[in-house]
């Protein structure tokens, strides 16, 4: 594609739509694009790039006229933009096909997918990738704090990135991930997620299998291995791989994991772990990150690492120095005593991971876990009951209302009530608030030194990252000797 073109991205602001801008411009392309509204991360991100977001979308931000026109997946019919482009024939594709076409030819293309823990494991792979020196150029899902991006082009030969079971454009309902063709894939797990576009596991589960079945004989898979004594945890992801054509590998705690996780210690400021391979001790590793989740995510990172030939050594150094993904267990703020994390919430299993986690990390504290159901999954009640069991894990639930319910048919949407009943009979205080603010107001009022607050949301939420703190400053305090003084006495 000749350098000097105008593209325009609509739906700029989605963390994959972000990366792919920089990416364009990185490779000399005039970028622009437009979004409904944009926050932090990707609003600061694109700004550093210095790459323009119209605000709302409207036709007029379709001139002067592109010469090509790239669709993210949120973007539908009715749309002004898209409306216009289809009027007057403007050129257009979707993110996969822009990359498969523009960045991914001649790469060895290394694949992250699952259910959850993309994101994180992306990262992972792609700093020890870096950290060896073997130059990778990766997309992920997110901001890697160890880069300062979610992007970057190199030379080297492979290409690393985060594998989306979500469909790719309003013209396109296949899967983003089976435009990649992978040499190699990282699977970490496979249950129903996703609920505006597919309609049961089934679904979800033939849409991995397509991806499996993209691999070549020559490629590699690394695949978790939920196993408890006889039983696997996972049958969803096995029933993936029974048609393989290339090796898999397992990884997990189960002795018969190629890739074996031991000795998990948690500490208060880091994790330490082994792994055995082939039931053979292979290496230590350590990192600052809490939970047995990002253990699992470190293991599958470091398994593929060793099989594109990095040593072991170097990828436990590279582990150790791993930050994080912002909005994933990111302390935002410590104002008199309590903490403020910000976890980048979907799916009740994420978030009993992230609450498990925390527990942890933060042994004794009282735990807060503030929800708002802003995900295509999470605002509808299919996994209702599984959203209970996951919220119980922590001290005091309070739930925002639902993210734009209007656009959740009453028959599916999310119970709230219901939602809280069942938490309160799991022994856990539980409260609906109506918005952000309300919830402020609420933990103004209650938090005390030594509480953590787990606020969870895959948006902005109403502003409650900067919200909550900034009246922390001029509470908390006063309500602290407050609750201290009602003690003594």
């Amino acid at each position: 594609m000749d350098k000097k073109k105008h593209i325009h991205l609509i739906g700029i602001c989605g963390t994959a739509m972000a990366a792919l801008a920089g990416m364009l411009k990185q490779r000399g392309f005039q970028v622009t694009g437009s979004d409904a509204g944009a926050y932090p991360p990707m609003s600061d991100f694109l700004a550093e790039l210095g790459i323009p977001v119209a605000q709302p979308f409207d036709a007029k931000n379709l001139s002067p006229c592109p010469d090509l026109v790239v669709v993210g997946n949120a973007i539908s019919r009715g749309n002004p933009e898209l409306e216009q482009l289809l009027d007057r024939r403007i050129p257009f594709c979707s993110l996969p096909q822009l990359l498969h076409d523009e960045l991914l030819r001649g790469k060895e293309v290394l694949v992250v997918a699952g259910t959850h823990g993309k994101t994180t494991t992306t990262s992972m792979l792609s700093w020890i990738f870096h950290s060896a020196g073997v130059q990778p150029s990766f997309l992920i899902g997110g901001i890697a704090e160890n880069f300062g991006s979610s992007f970057h082009l190199g030379e080297g030969r492979h290409f690393i990135i985060e594998g989306d079971e979500y469909d790719t454009a309003f013209f396109d309902k296949g899967p983003k991930f089976l435009h990649y063709f992978p040499a190699a894939v990282i699977l970490t797990s496979v249950e129903f997620d996703h609920a505006d576009i597919y309609k049961d596991l089934d679904a979800v589960e033939t849409a991995f299998k397509r991806l499996v079945n993209l691999l070549p004989r020559r490629g590699r898979i690394i695949a978790f291995d939920g196993v408890t004594g006889l039983a696997s945890e996972s049958p969803s992801l096995d029933r993936c791989l029974q048609k393989a054509f290339c090796p898999v590998e397992r990884y997990g705690c189960a002795e018969r994991s190629a890739w074996c996780a031991s000795n998990l210690c948690f500490h208060p400021e880091r994790t330490s772990w082994s792994v055995l391979r082939n039931g053979r001790a292979w290496m230590d590793f350590e990192f600052a990150l809490a939970g047995e989740h990002n253990v699992w995510n470190a293991t599958a990172a470091a398994a593929l690492a060793s099989s594109c030939g990095i040593p072991k050594e170097e990828i436990a150094a590279a582990l150790k120095g791993f930050k994080s993904v912002k909005r994933r267990l990111q302390v935002r703020a410590q104002v008199n005593g309590v903490t403020i994390i910000d976890d980048f919430a979907h799916h009740p299993t994420a978030i009993a991971e992230t609450l498990k986690a925390l527990r942890g990390r933060y042994p004794g504290s009282r735990l807060w876990a503030i929800l708002e159901p802003r995900s295509n999954t999470l605002r509808r009640r299919v996994l209702q009951a599984d959203l209970a069991r996951s919220l119980a894990l922590a001290d005091e639930v309070v739930v925002a209302g639902v993210f734009r319910s209007e656009a959740v048919p009453a028959n599916e949407r999310l119970e709230l009530p219901e939602l809280a009943a069942d938490i309160q009979k799991r022994g856990r205080r539980a409260r609906l608030a109506a918005d952000a603010d309300a919830i402020v107001e609420i933990l103004s009022s209650e938090l005390r030194n030594g509480d953590v607050v787990a606020i969870l949301s895959n948006g902005g939420f109403g502003g409650i990252y900067e919200k909550l703190p900034a009246r922390l400053k001029t509470t908390t305090g006063s309500a602290m000797n407050s609750v201290n003084a009602a003690g003594k006495r």
